[in-house]
């Protein structure tokens, strides 16, 4: 089954559940943290932007987790193969660090120990300015960006609950295919982002989650040979999916919707090439590893572990009116995390 929602309405009801449940091409349901009938610890906050070229990338994560805020920041060269993460830790925010209640408008200015997280939304653009001077054990990370956003394009929307618990809820966008323009400090080095080869993707998230949950993750974004945006949203493995998948193709704007897809990959190396299968042939592909982001938290009841590995997709896509395109090395990621949170 999948559920378009159509129409806006608030996310929640009065009783803490979802009004609607499905997937949409907007963010057309409002969230509203205060009708959430859940305690601090249980509410998820996000926004994880990645941005990638075809020579290096930076990622960055500002999330409220109830128990602690973590801001991140990995660096990724392609080339080299290595990637360089950090983080900073507040604990127990209790959602005091505001983040928006819609992707659509509202700001983020953090500002921590001479850390700073500045992200402005305007109507086709997101400008991101980050400094963290004591990156890489002091060497620092700086940045100035400009992801520009078609107001007309579609993203993917998802919102579905959990089966065992009803006022347990995934409320998630993912926005693809966003050019980017600007530039990344690393310590002395400079690294420009330009838009003809430089993409972000943006994973807006908002939720009440059970305790544990494992979940699969594969975005890319880029052109093809005759310059049309192409990308998508693959994923699965939490929440109850019976009303919607996440799994979309991003063609010119457009998004073609998926039904179930699977990753298929060695979870003692992932390093291993990985496949990816779709119950009705229309998402077939091989993905290349070249770096595993991997981190590993622990801290008894909270757990982490991440695997986000970042590589070359080949394969083939076929749209809604089964028009079929060739992928050949289009640089993405597909991930597999356990957390206990």
């Amino acid at each position: 089954m999948q559920n378009e929602i159509l129409e806006p309405s608030d996310l929640l009801d009065n009783n803490g559940e979802l009004i609607q449940k499905g997937w949409a091409r907007k963010l057309l349901l409002k969230y509203d943290r205060t009708k959430i009938k859940a305690g601090w610890l249980r509410i998820k906050e996000w926004d994880y932007y990645a941005i990638l070229n075809p020579e290096y990338g930076v990622t960055f994560t500002f999330s409220d987790l109830g128990y602690a805020g973590l801001i991140a920041a990995v660096w990724l060269d392609f080339k080299e193969r290595v990637f360089i993460p950090d983080e900073i830790i507040v604990w127990f925010t209790k959602g005091h660090l505001n983040l928006p209640s819609s992707s659509e408008t509202g700001d983020i200015n953090f500002s921590e120990k001479g850390n700073t997280l500045l992200i402005k939304k305007e109507e086709d653009r997101r400008i991101i300015n980050f400094n963290f001077p004591n990156f890489d054990n002091g060497r620092g990370i700086e940045a100035s960006l400009v992801l520009y956003q078609d107001p007309n394009m579609d993203t993917m929307v998802i919102a579905t609950p959990w089966k065992e618990k009803p006022t347990r809820f995934y409320y998630n966008q993912k926005i693809n295919c966003m050019p980017t323009q600007g530039f990344v400090q690393l310590g002395n080095q400079k690294y420009d982002f330009t838009d003809y080869n430089s993409f972000g993707v943006l994973d807006w998230g908002r939720g009440v989650w059970t305790y544990k949950n494992t979940w699969y993750w594969g975005s890319a974004s880029g052109k093809l040979e005759d310059g049309i945006p192409i990308g998508w949203n693959i994923g699965y493995g939490f929440s109850d999916r019976s009303y919607a998948t996440e799994n979309v193709i991003f063609y010119d704007g457009v998004a073609h919707k998926l039904d179930q897809i699977t990753f298929h990959f060695d979870p003692e190396n992932y390093m291993k090439p990985w496949k990816f299968t779709s119950n009705d042939g229309r998402f077939e592909m091989d993905f290349e590893p070249i770096i595993d982001r991997n981190s590993k938290i622990n801290f008894l009841i909270l757990k982490s572990l991440q695997h986000q590995v970042f590589g070359y997709y080949t394969g083939s896509l076929i749209l809604d009116d089964g028009t079929k395109i060739q992928i050949k090395r289009l640089l993405g990621f597909a991930e597999e995390v356990f957390n206990k949170w």
